[in-house]
């Protein structure tokens, strides 16, 4: 047992045959390296954040209210923020945005009227062809699914207001046998 404590004294100071390793290392330069490493991984994360939340990020789309543009199963879309930030959204241009009906949830749908813009739409695809005519308010924007007969849309919760618009989505990036572009179809 002495051996051992002795060993363990040498190793924190010069004698004892330990020759005061903990002395020789280099506390200072390791703290330095360490604290360089965590700035650039920190540095790291805030430009993905920027990207993600200003420029272009990736959203997971399900269900089957844009069939056949996108997968009943899911597609991964990239998703760029940019033409939303500036106002530039084009009738034609599928979007991502939050639920006016559920905030916590996010949808992806085709703008089909601008602000200023009549919108004539089916009430009730499955029943007739009874239309309606609509004025989309200032501010707004008219969406619908490209599958119309499954799609909850501006035809139930109206016009949505252009800041619940997360994005426009460009581009489907998986699964790798649908990567592309993704078109317009009115």
């Amino acid at each position: 047992m002495s051996f051992v404590r002795s060993r363990i004294a040498g190793l924190f100071s010069g004698g004892g045959g330990g020759g005061g390793r903990f002395r020789k290392i280099p506390w200072r330069e390791i703290g330095s390296d360490a604290l360089d490493r965590a700035a650039l991984v920190l540095k790291a994360a805030c430009f993905v954040h920027v990207v993600n939340n200003y420029v272009v990020g990736i959203a997971f789309v399900l269900g089957p209210s844009m069939l056949p543009t996108l997968n009943l199963t899911g597609d991964v879309v990239a998703v760029e923020r940019i033409t939303t930030r500036w106002g530039s959204l084009s009738v034609g241009d599928v979007v991502v945005l939050q639920s006016p009906e559920n905030p916590r949830k996010t949808v992806t749908k085709r703008v089909l009227g601008l602000g200023g813009d009549a919108v004539t739409y089916l009430v009730d695809p499955a029943q007739g062809n009874a239309a309606r005519t609509v004025v989309v308010p200032k501010g707004h924007v008219w969406v619908q699914g490209d599958n119309i007969y499954s799609s909850r849309d501006s035809r139930e919760f109206g016009s949505v207001p252009y800041g619940l618009i997360q994005g426009r989505a460009f581009c489907k990036v998986w699964p790798p046998k649908a990567i592309g572009m993704i078109g317009e179809k009115l």
